[in-house]
Order: C-alpha cells, then sequence, then structure tokens
C-alpha cells in the first residue's frame, strides 16, 4: 500500500508574548496522498497561514510531527527537532514578490540561484516552461510591464522550476480582480494538475475551493481543529475550474462549506460579545 505523500499527526502550536499565550491549532492531523490538490477554509483568523507554516517548516509544532513520504525517502519534523525546510516543497504567497531590478527569465531563475541549482539543464526547464505557459516573448520584460495575472503565473514557474513534490498556495490569487483571478486560478490550477504535482491550498473563497480541489478541509476557530473533511466529486463535462462552477453538485458544496464556516463565525462573533 502506497503512503500518503503528507501526514500530519496531533499537531497544536500557540503564539506567545508578554501577555500570555494564544492557542492556534489544537490536534490537527490528516493525510495527504500524492497527486492531490487539497484545499484549507475557515473562519478568518482561524490559524490557516500558520498550519502552512508548520508543513513548510517555518515553525515548529508545540507537540505532534509532520511526516513526507517522497521520493528522496521519508522526511520527518517533529516537535523535537529545528524548524527546516523539506527540500522538496514549494511555497506561493499572496504576492508574487518578483523583483523588479530583475527581468521575468532572471526572476524565474531566482530559487536555482539561491539553492546553488543554476546548471544549462534547468535554465532550458525555465526557458521550457516559460515557452509552455506563454511568457516566453516576456522573458527580458520587467514585472511591471506585466500584469497581474502574467506575474502570478511567472512566481509559479518560478517555483515549478525547483521541481517541488508538493505545492503549498497561500491565497495566491486573493491581490487579483474578480475576473482575473477567475482566469488565472484556472489557469494555475490546470498547470498544477498537467505536472501532477501534489498542492495544499488556503483559501476564502468558496467557489475557488470547490473548483479546483478534491478534497476541502474546514478549519473550526481558534484555536482550530478540522471540524470537517468533504470530498469533492462534480459532473462536469470539461476538466476546468469554471466548468466546475456549473456542475449540478456545486450549489449543494457551497452552501455545506457555507455553513460550516458561518456557524463558526457565528460562534466567534457571540463569544467576542460576552
Amino acid at each position: 500500500m502506497n503512503k500518503p505523500i503528507l501526514e500530519l499527526k496531533d499537531i497544536s502550536y500557540s503564539y506567545h508574548n508578554l501577555k500570555g499565550e494564544t492557542p492556534a491549532l489544537s490536534h490537527i492531523s490528516f493525510q495527504v496522498e500524492r497527486g492531490e490538490f487539497i484545499a484549507i477554509a475557515g473562519p478568518s483568523g482561524c490559524g490557516k497561514s500558520t498550519l502552512l507554516s508548520i508543513i513548510f517548516g517555518l515553525l515548529v509544532p508545540e507537540s505532534g510531527e509532520v511526516l513526507f513520504h517522497i521520493s528522496q525517502g521519508e522526511m520527518q519534523a517533529s516537535r523535537h527537532q529545528t524548524a527546516g525546510l523539506c527540500p522538496k516543497m514549494g511555497y506561493m504567497l499572496q504576492h508574487d514578490h518578483l523583483f523588479e531590478w530583475r527581468t521575468i527569465y532572471q526572476n524565474v531563475l531566482l530559487g536555482l540561484e539561491i539553492n546553488h541549482q543554476l546548471t544549462e539543464e534547468k535554465k532550458d526547464r525555465a526557458i521550457q516552461l516559460l515557452k509552455d505557459y506563454d511568457l516566453y516573448k516576456f522573458k527580458d520584460k520587467k514585472p511591471s510591464e506585466l500584469s497581474g495575472g502574467m506575474k502570478q503565473r511567472a512566481a509559479l514557474i518560478r517555483t515549478l522550476v525547483l521541481d517541488p513534490e508538493i505545492l503549498l498556495l497561500d491565497e495566491p490569487f486573493s491581490a487579483l480582480d474578480y475576473q482575473t483571478r477567475l482566469s488565472v486560478s484556472s489557469d494555475i490550477c490546470n498547470i498544477i494538475r498537467s505536472t501532477g504535482k501534489t498542492a495544499i491550498l488556503i483559501t476564502h473563497d468558496l467557489s475557488e475551493a470547490i473548483s479546483l480541489s478534491d478534497r476541502i478541509l474546514v478549519m473550526s476557530k481558534r484555536p482550530a481543529t478540522i471540524k470537517c473533511d468533504i470530498p469533492i466529486h462534480l459532473t462536469i463535462s470539461e476538466d476546468s475550474p469554471l466548468a466546475s462552477r456549473n456542475a449540478p453538485e456545486y450549489r449543494g458544496y457551497f452552501n455545506q462549506l457555507w455553513k460550516e464556516i458561518s456557524d463558526e463565525n457565528y460562534i466567534q462573533n457571540a463569544a467576542s460579545l460576552k
């Protein structure tokens, strides 16, 4: 039996400051299968980005462990170890973080330079990715000369050229206007699926979660637990996020997610009034 590519076992985490302790995550456990696209949703401030930072290795959980089963063998991070980045993971943030003094091609190569992997083979792969995703003719342009959607595609190529096995996406479309967001999220989802990568997406957009993912994990209010795990099965004529929004099952999933998260927001607001 194949192991899942990622396992979280009983993860808990709290923030500490001079005023005391703020519990963020409580006994989080789930698995992600190889090639699966997972969305994580929940009320604002529940700790979604904190969870992603723990998976990536930027934060160390107070209890529990994160297990990776990747092609180089099993890698383990637990509360007994210092923070460390998994070399086969890519992290895509809300903003593209492209450097204006570098061309698009130079920005795409940045991760390779930092990781001392700038070989001719990797350069050729970067060029091929730019061609595959319609950015080759803009490779010598500066970021300010590109649209927001094109910059996000460049940021994804910068991540993909490192050949990660797992992609962590922290609301990568939230800075875009609605029309661009629909188009770019569809493009990027298709790119990720065509490469067979495993992806974990943080999003506040329920429509986005339903149309892009294979499964949605709903987090409770802080300290967050996994409230429910919803597999997504849509009847669609073509495999695209835009077509998914017209599937007959779409409204049912949306109403289910809305109820789960609205209940959490109601509880959170009621508690703040006491």
